[in-house]
């Protein structure tokens, strides 16, 4: 069921909608969403970067900043590599410091990204969306629930498994496409 009035599951953002969002969006809001894209990160963890978690090609989301307190370290994708050099950042303190003190706050960032979803008219996005296309689009491509798992810092893979846009047509796909070889 897609997102309406804060209500059901993020819609799935595809690539050429990621990109016509970010082309919408202005800094940070930009860079905390890719962030949130490519690591499959909640927007709250996101937000909470500190300069000194982006180190050695990876990126640390501690624990207190985690849902299920468990440090998470991911992989910087390259397109998030291209994204981090090409935007001025803090060396010390929070990535994206608040305009009175404390980082971002989440509240910013979702104004930001209705406005823009409003604009393009993108419906049942919302801070998830980033999350659950990532998640998605790894799964499309072929990639295990396990891997997605370790990704997302899901502690039950049927958790996992919800988040997941997979439709009744790929079911019946893949089941007759299995009985066909």
């Amino acid at each position: 069921m897609p997102k309406v009035s804060r209500n059901g599951q993020a819609a799935v953002l595809s690539p050429g909608q990621l990109d016509e969002l970010w082309s919408e969006l202005e800094q940070p809001h930009r860079l905390i969403t890719q962030i949130c894209y490519y690591t499959a990160s909640r927007l709250g963890e996101v937000c909470a970067l500190r300069a000194e978690d982006v180190v050695n090609g990876e990126i640390v989301f501690r624990a207190k900043n985690t849902k299920t307190d468990v440090t998470r370290t991911i992989a910087i994708a390259p397109p998030l590599a291209k994204a981090l050099i090409t935007t001025v950042l803090p060396a010390t303190g929070y990535l994206f410091p608040g305009k009175f003190k404390g980082h971002v706050t989440t509240q910013a960032v979702d104004l930001a990204l209705r406005s823009a979803c409003d604009y393009l008219g993108f419906k049942g996005v919302s801070t998830h969306s980033f999350r659950r296309s990532l998640l998605t689009h790894l799964y499309r491509a072929g990639h295990s629930l396990r891997t997605l798992q370790q990704i997302s810092g899901h502690q039950d893979i049927g958790n996992l498994a919800r988040y997941l846009d997979i439709d009744r047509d790929e079911a019946t796909k893949a089941l007759m496409d299995f009985f066909s070889a």
